[in-house]
């Protein structure tokens, strides 16, 4: 019996020295604006170009991304 307690306290303080379980956010080094190099991107978006990046995003969260523009 003695030894049924034993395994029953060592569990339990294993459960205790859980670690915390953080996401990290990696470190981005370049503007969103310079693209990923990647050859699928949506036409119209040049990669660089700052004035393109924000009529795709506009554009995207007008008609693309907006249910209540779809809903009708």
């Amino acid at each position: 019996m003695k030894l049924v307690w034993t395994i029953l306290a060592a569990a339990l303080l294993l459960a205790c020295g859980d670690k915390a379980q953080t996401l990290g956010t990696p470190a981005q080094d370049t503007s969103p604006v310079t693209g990923t190099g990647k050859a699928y991107t949506v036409g119209g978006w040049k990669p660089g170009d700052k004035a393109s990046w924000e009529a795709q995003l506009k554009a995207r969260a007008q008609y693309g991304q907006n249910d209540y523009s779809r809903v009708e």
